[in-house]
């Protein structure tokens, strides 16, 4: 009898591989260790060709500086200066021109920061959002610093003199830059590296041995942080993109 009522049925062997609970389980696989690649620090002309290419300007222009005449510096730097006058009559020419010299040479800390943080920022955002970034904080912060300057000139608390003056150079965008990154990163990191920027530069203006530009560099890092929301948006797509 037992075998007349099984007769007609499958072997039962067949019926637990048809189970897909009785499949073994496919072998874990761990994912392999992102490798570290020092070498991404820095720009390269296919991974950041902004930051690549405005780097061999400053190159070249820090050159100048270095083994050129120094009266043709002189008139080069003054030429390029974002003092008041200048602003007043060529400001299309001055603005731009100012971000082509590196104060201080290639030895200035902030042509290490340019490498630095404009490559991190570019490789985050692309480089012609990167470009907006530092623009706004060259020129927005260069305004903020140079038109106090011609309304006190022009209410008499300040000379004439005032009007003329040496300012030039990439450490407003570089600010500015370093203040749009640490939006990016991780909080653990963002905020002691805000904390300890934004202490340095405190430092540079209780000392009093510029303060236009110490000003100007505090406006620029709050320029940075202002362009949070922005910056944020654009990581976004790009993550997204890829």
């Amino acid at each position: 009898m037992e075998r007349t009522e099984t007769a007609g049925l499958p072997d039962a062997a067949e019926l637990l591989d048809g189970i897909p609970a009785q499949r073994a389980p496919a072998p874990a696989t761990r994912a392999a260790p992102a490798r570290r690649r020092p070498w991404r620090l820095l720009p390269t002309p296919t991974g950041t060709p902004f930051t690549f290419g405005y780097a061999a300007v400053l190159a070249v222009t820090s050159l100048v500086t270095e083994y050129a005449d120094p009266d043709l510096v002189h008139r080069l730097l003054q030429a390029s200066s974002t003092d008041v006058a200048h602003l007043v009559r060529t400001p299309a020419l001055v603005v731009p021109a100012s971000a082509l010299w590196i104060a201080g040479g290639l030895l200035s800390p902030y042509a290490l920061g340019f490498l630095l943080v404009l490559t991190a920022l570019e490789r985050r955002i692309g480089g012609a959002r990167t470009a907006v970034v530092f623009l706004l904080g060259h020129v927005l912060a260069t305004l903020a610093t140079e038109l106090p300057v011609g309304l006190a000139v022009l209410a008499g608390h300040l000379p004439d003199s005032s009007l003329h003056r040496l300012d030039y150079g990439i450490s407003f965008g570089v600010a500015a830059s370093f203040g749009a990154l640490a939006g990016l990163l991780r909080p653990w990191l963002r905020w002691p590296l805000l904390v300890g920027f934004g202490w340095m530069l405190v430092q540079d203006l209780v000392a009093l041995t510029d303060p236009l530009s110490a000003w100007g560099h505090l406006f620029s890092l709050v320029i940075g942080v202002a362009c949070w929301p922005m910056v944020r948006r654009w990581a976004g797509v790009g993550r997204g993109a890829r």
